[in-house]
């Protein structure tokens, strides 16, 4: 599905029905209340709604103000929508302001949106000159431009080679003071040719920058400890019998969600030798149901899809106290 935003610019949703589907918006729990933590350009909420009843709701979340703008132009004409101008780590003080105790489905599509991508002015691209600015809300917090102006060459390095995997991150951090010394660094091209001179060897198919500005840009914007939090916080708010579904589009993600979903799965055993009953063992308290990738005809329509993972995950009742599961 493609979806008009910004003129000339297309985004294109992944994995659009398959996500929707991992929700199970049929029978009863279709006048449920779900949650599409990262609304975007609305493809997969549209779609919910779609879905849903008359009674069903969906709540959903984003820090862009574009993608804010496009989302109350669709709460003008569906009163069962609503839409949080701010990260899906903050779900379980909205949805408690909002009177929602429990939901039915919680959908997180993770990374960044093709118009965020192509729009020069956002400065998230290598390919594109703009200023180097990297905040998916620009309303909130510092510039890539003005955290680069003061950083601590070693911050910077951490950084790097933290969230971008880059294995020459000390001569990339090295470069970069070095060339702020002599003028600013203020705008992607600036960056992206730092980043070429400093690394000598590059991946094929792959711009030298394209690891330095992953890791820059999920450090401006909290990215993974705000899905640590929201995490956390969609797990406390499903339902029993409620389903999350994650879509991930780099290894750090997925590995977070991995990990988060498997410690749930996959309750803790005591020692065998000790005398406890089978019905005080710990229970497992969510089913791992999926792990999904793009079709090929997806990929080959969408390349920008070809990184993603899904994930999903049933919310198990938890048995009653004394009663043998």
């Amino acid at each position: 599905m493609t979806e008009n935003t910004v003129p000339g610019l297309q985004h294109r949703t992944v994995l659009l029905e398959e996500a929707v589907d991992a929700l199970a918006i049929e029978g009863a729990r279709a006048d449920g209340i779900f949650v599409d933590g990262t609304f975007g350009r609305g493809g997969h909420s549209r779609r919910i709604l779609e879905r849903l009843g008359a009674k069903g709701r969906l709540i959903a979340f984003d820090k862009d103000p574009q993608a804010i703008a496009v989302a109350h132009a669709l709460m003008q004409s569906d009163s069962r929508f609503d839409v949080v101008h701010d990260s899906f780590a903050t779900i379980s003080e909205a949805l408690r302001e909002r009177g929602v105790d429990q939901v039915d489905g919680i959908l997180l599509d993770l990374g960044i949106s093709s118009p965020q991508v192509d729009d020069a002015a956002r400065g998230f691209s290598f390919r594109m000159d703009g200023p180097l600015d990297m905040r998916m809300d620009t309303t909130r917090g510092i510039s890539a431009a003005q955290w680069l102006a003061t950083a601590e060459q070693q911050l910077i390095e951490k950084v790097i080679r933290d969230y971008g995997e880059e294995r020459f991150a000390f001569q990339i951090a090295k470069a970069i003071v070095a060339g702020r010394s002599v003028a600013p660094i203020s705008s992607t091209r600036q960056l992206a040719e730092i980043v070429a001179r400093a690394v000598k060897t590059r991946e094929k198919g792959k711009d030298p920058a394209t690891r330095t500005f992953q890791a820059i840009r999920i450090f401006i914007n909290r990215e993974l400890e705000e899905l640590e939090i929201g995490l956390r916080g969609a797990f406390d708010r499903l339902a029993p019998n409620g389903r999350m579904a994650v879509i991930s589009f780099h290894s750090l993600e997925d590995r977070m969600v991995k990990q988060f979903l498997a410690a749930r799965a996959n309750a803790p055993q005591p020692d065998r030798r000790l005398p406890i009953r089978a019905v005080d063992l710990p229970q497992p308290e969510m089913k791992l149901l999926a792990k999904m990738k793009p079709s090929t005809t997806e990929i080959a329509e969408n390349p920008r899809s070809r990184s993603a993972v899904m994930r999903v995950a049933l919310r198990l009742a938890q048995p009653s106290a004394g009663v043998r599961p």
